[in-house]
């Protein structure tokens, strides 16, 4: 056994022109990977290097503004569309402060949209700052990404057994797509926040997790109740199962926990996920041939059994997002209907 994720070469998945055969041996890299590390790397992904390398300049030329002008686009301006930036130490995992400062972003939708128009968490305009070009090189980045997590899931169906298109027709053809920006400041938490982590232990709530890290580190994965780094690999992207995957497969593809290190590198860290996840509205069930999953509540961060949860996925990261940022969800008086009301 390696001491880190598998690298996969992903090349014929986002290749339309690639053969049966080699689609098929890229999709069992990732069946295998996915349930054992529940990470990998993916390798020869066809997003264009320059596009992400102007989302890193973006996204480095942000967090160098002043607190004041990162302030215009708050969290709490964002309403229920979860958008903006916080501050160091402003989420929290597992009750606990991380030491990391964000800005949150996501598929553009305008005021017209249904969901807009309902109040629907997590759907919405993005809160934009006043950086030159910004807005258009993050839309095409998501743009880009939404098409490798749509490659990446043609990988994860033809791996079950199942269909290239199966995914596609049973939830993500529309997905919920949510991006982030990271910064994990190497300056020392404060004491008046308690913070023991970059990022503390947690799994992602939705399908895939695709994650550009630059070359400080941090990322550490838990495998059989081992710790292991996930180091930073030029020109790929860290992918891992989330929390739908997991429940949808029965357990074959496993949602694991991660974390990220405080930083001590003596630079500031960068991190840019996209969650690629299903259509806010759709039931979650399990793929065709999946067992009913056993109850993996030992080896989750939040003792909970993934495997008893049943609705959608709007119910699910309801639930979720909630404790993340208590204080936005108390001003948004959200009215909570997932699993962890019932």
């Amino acid at each position: 056994m390696t001491d880190h994720p598998p690298l996969i070469d992903v090349g014929a998945l986002v290749d339309p022109a690639a053969s049966a055969e080699s689609r098929a041996s890229a999709a069992r890299e990732i069946d295998s990977a996915a349930g054992s590390w529940g990470f990998f790397y993916a390798a020869n992904h066809g997003v264009d290097g320059q596009l992400i390398a102007a989302v890193v300049q973006h996204a480095r030329a942000f967090f160098a503004q002043d607190p004041e002008e990162k302030m215009r686009i708050p969290m709490a301006a964002g309403g229920t569309a979860w958008r903006g930036w916080f501050p160091a130490g402003g989420e929290l995992t597992s009750g606990r402060p991380d030491w990391k400062e964000g800005l949150y972003l996501g598929s553009e939708l305008g005021p017209g949209h249904p969901r807009v128009r309902d109040g629907v968490i997590l759907h919405g305009p993005n809160l934009w700052p006043r950086i030159a070009g910004f807005r258009k090189t993050v839309l095409a980045y998501i743009d880009a990404m939404e098409a490798l997590g749509h490659a990446l899931m043609r990988g994860c169906a033809l791996g079950l057994g199942l269909p290239e298109s199966w995914f596609d027709d049973h939830g993500t053809r529309e997905p919920l797509l949510l991006l982030r920006f990271f910064n994990y400041p190497t300056r020392p938490a404060p004491a008046d926040v308690p913070a023991s982590w970059g990022v503390g232990e947690h799994t992602d709530y939705g399908l895939l997790t695709m994650l550009w890290q630059d070359d400080v580190g941090g990322l550490q994965v838990k495998k059989d109740g081992d710790w292991f780094d996930a180091p930073p690999v030029p020109g790929t992207f860290v992918c891992n199962v989330g929390d739908m995957l997991d429940r949808m497969t029965g357990g074959r593809y496993r949602s694991v926990p991660h974390r990220v290190t405080i930083n001590a590198s003596g630079s500031d860290r960068l991190s840019i996920p996209l969650f690629f996840d299903p259509d806010f509205d759709t039931v979650i069930g399990p793929v065709p041939g999946a067992g009913p999953g056993q109850d993996d509540s030992g080896r989750r961060w939040d003792g909970a059994n993934l495997h008893q949860f049943s609705g959608t996925y709007g119910d699910y990261v309801t639930a979720k997002v909630g404790k993340v940022f208590p204080e936005l969800r108390r001003s948004l008086d959200i009215s909570y209907h997932g699993p962890a009301s019932r």
